[in-house]
């Protein structure tokens, strides 16, 4: 009944306004792309006049096409033909420019009917030729579904897919050779709307993508305006729908909240429902050209002094365990294991000799140059490569960045430091080439009381110390928050010396930092000082935990003798979610929206498309050092 009513809403409409669309019957071979093409719509545009095309496409079905937006009027194309020359001999004071104006012909087609120009001034009492051309106009029709745009100063992708009515994937399509990013001046195809239908972009608005699988609900929270705003705002939404990809002007003012801190972990174990064989492509400078021994002592002495090449080796090991893994769940996977070299030239010679374009997805390469040069060349075909241990260059919209950016760790400690409602007092203590980051924080926490590292009188230079009078009456009973922000080793060592030393009965200080670096590891770092400031930071992951012990540390363990390195851990983490975000849906990019959290032996993920481009990680730890052990706080 219910498909009855759809159908017969749809024929009413289609009898009320019948210029407005047309039938078209499928035929073997066809697609929603290609007739989509066809007609000069988008395949969004067909399942929404006919839904049931989602699940039961197939030939003899009558679909409901829309009219296309595209002109398809008959356009007049001026060109000019030669019809012969005329001579002319230069007098005193002519000019090309002049001769050009005079006879309505350019410059360069002077020179070309009198080649010596080239390479000679005009002069006086010279005989020239003087093209002569007549003006030929012709009617084109049907040809003129695109036509060319030049790229204006201050425009990207999104802009000018959003004047012509398309998405940002449609633009691409419509230019597989555009540039990542575009410049002024860069000539493009788009639609040949009419211009009263090409949209002006107006400095009073912002604009955003929609992304996959948003819908008014997901937009709410997320824009905070309602659908009954977005569509006065957009009054195309009213007749189309919301679409993946398309852009929508909003408020200047609105605010993208990205935040998903109420987010469940998924147990993708529990969704798998494609079990189809995945084919994956793991690009890693294994560098075996470099192995010229028969001897595996001496192989082995190599991998311990190459610690590029145990780090790779490393995240090899966790990749194949992590497709045992799959197997044991009853997921197949096509594994290519190719050896970039951590050469460029390599790369191009791998993309030659490998069809990759099928692929479900390919992990790596390491190095940023080699990694943007196979992100590239895959992302006309939407392959989604995976960036697992660098980040990359440029995040095109087939890019995977696993690792979180900086700034997400250090908005996640403030927050983490603000949700402590347990907190009574927030100490910043920072040195000289800190002192923005620790303004920075002073305005997060207006009440915390900063110290800075003296300078050396005689030069002025930063001496990185504090007075221990600089802590006097700083800290009262009760819990103390310091920040400690530096990279000096000596200046880390002096502070966590002396705060630990400020630590008695009912006084309870937490070091807490936005940049864990080197500066709080080594010889000069007591495990034990931190272990009793509960040091606390963000960070890309965890340590897994020794006592309660996973399969995969103990498969690890069983193997090779030893605890899995933390690359070892990441090969696992990252090909297992790859390969279970798979089995859960058609793709990966159907598989990562942004409410999906996934967790493993060290890592989590959690991706959010970036506006008019890739996919972000934005999952992350607050761990503390516990008892001479880092674990997760948060």
């Amino acid at each position: 009944m219910k498909r009855f009513i759809t159908t017969l809403l749809i024929a009413l409409v289609f009898t009320v306004n019948a210029q407005n669309y047309t039938e078209h019957k499928v035929e073997a071979g066809e697609t929603i792309e290609s007739i989509a093409k066809k007609y000069l719509v988008t395949p969004f545009d067909i399942f929404a006049l006919n839904p049931d095309a989602k699940s039961s496409f197939q030939p003899n079905m009558v679909l409901i096409i829309p009219k296309s937006k595209v002109k398809n009027d008959p356009i007049e194309e001026e060109t000019r033909e030669l019809i012969g020359y005329r001579n002319h001999k230069v007098r005193r004071k002519e000019t090309l420019f002049g001769l050009a104006k005079k006879y309505n012909v350019s410059e360069d087609e002077i020179k070309k009917a009198n080649r010596f120009l080239y390479s000679e001034n005009l002069r006086k009492g010279d005989k020239i030729r003087i093209p002569k051309y007549r003006t030929v106009i012709s009617k084109q029709t049907l040809n003129n579904t695109v036509k060319k745009y030049i790229v204006k100063p201050k425009e990207g992708k999104w802009r000018i897919a959003y004047k012509f009515g398309i998405t940002v994937a449609e633009l691409e399509a419509l230019n597989p050779n555009m540039n990542a990013v575009i410049q002024p001046g860069d000539e493009l195809n788009v639609p040949n709307i009419n211009d009263k239908e090409v949209k002006p972009i107006e400095s009073k608005y912002g604009y955003y993508e929609v992304l996959p699988k948003e819908g008014f609900y997901r937009l709410k929270v997320k824009l905070d305006l309602t659908q009954e705003q977005l569509e006065a705002l957009n009054p195309e939404l009213k007749d189309n729908g919301l679409k993946a990809g398309m852009v929508l002007r909003i408020p200047a003012s609105s605010e993208i909240n990205s935040s998903l801190s109420q987010v469940e972990t998924t147990r993708l174990v529990s969704n798998i429902k494609n079990y189809d064989t995945r084919k994956i492509a793991l690009m890693m400078p294994y560098r075996l050209h470099r192995v010229e021994t028969d001897s595996v002592q001496d192989t082995k002495d190599m991998i311990k002094k190459d610690k590029l090449m145990s780090i790779v080796l490393d995240f090899h090991i966790g990749v194949v365990m992590a497709l045992d893994s799959a197997k044991q769940l009853g997921l197949s996977t096509d594994l290519k294991v190719l050896d970039t070299r951590y050469q460029a030239s390599t790369i191009s010679q791998l993309l030659k000799e490998n069809d990759l374009t099928e692929y479900d997805a390919v992990i790596g390469p390491m190095k940023e140059q080699c990694f943007d040069r196979v992100a590239s060349a895959l992302k006309g075909d939407k392959v989604p490569v995976i960036a697992a241990l660098n980040k990359p260059l440029e995040l095109y919209r087939n890019v995977f960045q696993t690792i979180p950016d900086d700034e997400l760790l250090k908005n996640a400690m403030v927050d983490f430091v603000k949700a402590d409602s347990l907190k009574t007092k927030v100490v910043i203590i920072a040195d000289q080439a800190h002192r923005a980051m620790s303004e920075m924080l002073k305005e997060k926490f207006p009440d915390a009381h900063q110290i800075f590292s003296q300078s050396i009188k005689k030069t002025g230079k930063d001496g990185f110390f504090i007075y221990p009078q600089d802590l006097e009456n700083v800290f009262a009973e009760g819990k103390t928050v310091v920040f400690l922000e530096t990279k000096s080793k000596s200046f880390a060592s002096s502070v966590i010396s002396m705060l630990n030393g400020l630590v008695v009965k009912d006084t309870n200080i937490v070091l807490v930092t936005l940049d864990k670096n080197k500066a709080f590891e080594g010889k000069d770092i007591d495990n034990n000082n931190l272990s009793n400031l509960n040091f606390h930071y963000a960070s890309v992951h965890r340590e897994f935990d020794e006592i309660n012990t996973n399969g995969f540390v103990k498969a690890y363990r069983k193997e090779y003798g030893v605890s899995p390195s933390k690359y070892a851990a990441r090969g696992f983490d990252i090909t297992l979610d790859i390969l279970l975000r798979l089995a859960a849906e058609n793709d990966l990019y159907d598989a990562s929206g942004e409410m999906i959290e996934t967790e493993y032996i060290e890592n989590k993920f959690r991706y959010n498309k970036s506006l008019f481009g890739g996919y972000k990680n934005e999952a992350v730890y607050i761990v503390k050092y516990d008892n001479l052990r880092i674990v997760k706080a948060k």
